[in-house]
């Protein structure tokens, strides 16, 4: 059987879609048959070199996403609560993730889930470094590596790099999907992802 190519996964921990699709897409690549490759990044940089905006900032968007939010999650049958405060700063998440993919990558996975569970399920501010790191300690990590690590030039760095290598990749948007060099974007488009992935692509 050959070696079939990651599904790329781009994600901001302030995005609700992000959530839903955070919570859908390792079950999706199980039944593709493809890996998940996890990449945090920041919508804030990605807007300014967009000229994009939250949707619950944009003008008549606004009320309509975030009915649509929790239409989504009761659709998808995914727990959600809309967060007291957002949208969010999400560096300091972003940074832990990547911290966990580096030295624990047996774990990211359910980090960052665990992460975005706190903040739609749980409204918990997942942008404050305290809260990251009882997130951590849950998971039996130490919480004040972790928030060191978030503060390191190292991780500020990699972070950066990141989200320039995503908008390079043509990242607009949160979720983002990238496999075999076709591009998706939103949860929504999941059900069509994986028709593409299991029936075959088709011209368009």
């Amino acid at each position: 059987m050959p070696n079939l190519s990651p599904i790329d996964f781009y994600f901001d921990f302030s995005s609700p879609y992000g959530y839903l699709a955070a919570e859908m897409i390792e079950a999706l690549g199980q039944r593709c048959g493809r890996q998940v490759n996890w990449h945090p990044m920041l919508l804030g940089v990605v807007f300014k070199a967009t000229g994009g905006q939250p949707l619950t900032m944009a003008p008549m968007k606004g009320p309509y996403s975030e009915r649509d939010m929790r239409r989504s999650a009761a659709f998808y049958g995914v727990p959600f609560t809309m967060p007291t405060v957002f949208p969010i700063a999400t560096q300091n998440p972003a940074r832990a993730a990547l911290w966990m993919q580096k030295t624990h990558p047996e774990h990211a996975k359910k980090f960052i889930l665990e992460l975005f569970r706190a903040f739609f399920r749980g409204d918990r501010d997942i942008s404050k470094l305290d809260v990251i790191g009882e997130v951590a300690a849950g998971l039996g990590y130490s919480a004040e590596k972790l928030i060191a690590a978030t503060q390191s030039d190292d991780i500020k760095n990699q972070l950066k790099a990141n989200v320039e290598a995503a908008i390079a990749k043509g990242v607009f948007g949160a979720p983002f999907f990238i496999v075999d060099d076709e591009q998706f974007w939103g949860a929504d488009r999941l059900p069509m992802m994986e028709a593409w992935l299991t029936k075959g692509s088709w011209k368009y």
